[in-house]
């Protein structure tokens, strides 16, 4: 099932190509103009390269291998694989690296950060559509919806690197 669903996103996204042309205003987590597509050099395709290659790795507090990642963890490799970013080790500091941005002002590639307890802070990589990829305590590196309960309950902010 989850095969499928990558191949209908990769099918109908395509990777974000600055040549298609653009969604509809309506469209939560709009794709950036060209001139924005540039700067912005993670697509839905590469993402869902890195995840195809990651998914159902099992979630490890501290981990950052294949034997078990978290969600820092996971976040730091895939910046530091798919672009050459060094991003901080832990999702508290990761959500202070770039700028802010809106719910409604998503882009492929942004940081969304949960609050999942007192102190307790969870990062996934937003792909497009109202979904992103995250290492889960419960079901290891895994594609979600910000529409979910769960994660709607507590979503705290976005990050653009």
């Amino acid at each position: 099932m989850r095969l499928l669903f990558i191949a209908i996103i990769i099918l109908l996204l395509g990777g974000c190509a600055a040549n298609t042309p653009p969604p509809p205003s309506d469209f939560v987590g709009q794709h950036p103009a060209p001139a924005e597509e540039s700067r912005n050099s993670l697509t839905v395709g590469a993402l869902l390269q890195q995840y195809s290659s990651w998914e159902g790795t099992r979630y490890r507090a501290g981990g950052l291998s294949r034997k078990g990642v978290d969600c820092s963890g996971f976040v730091y490799l895939t910046f530091q694989d798919l672009l050459g970013i060094e991003l901080p080790r832990s999702a508290s500091r990761q959500a202070q690296v770039g700028k802010e941005v809106t719910a409604t002002e998503l882009h492929t590639g942004d940081l969304v950060f949960f609050k999942t307890g007192r102190r307790g802070r969870h990062v996934g990589i937003y792909l497009a559509e109202g979904r992103f990829i995250h290492a889960s305590t419960t079901i290891g590196v895994t594609i979600s919806s910000l529409d979910d309960r769960y994660w709607a309950r507590r979503y705290w902010k976005a990050m653009r690197v």
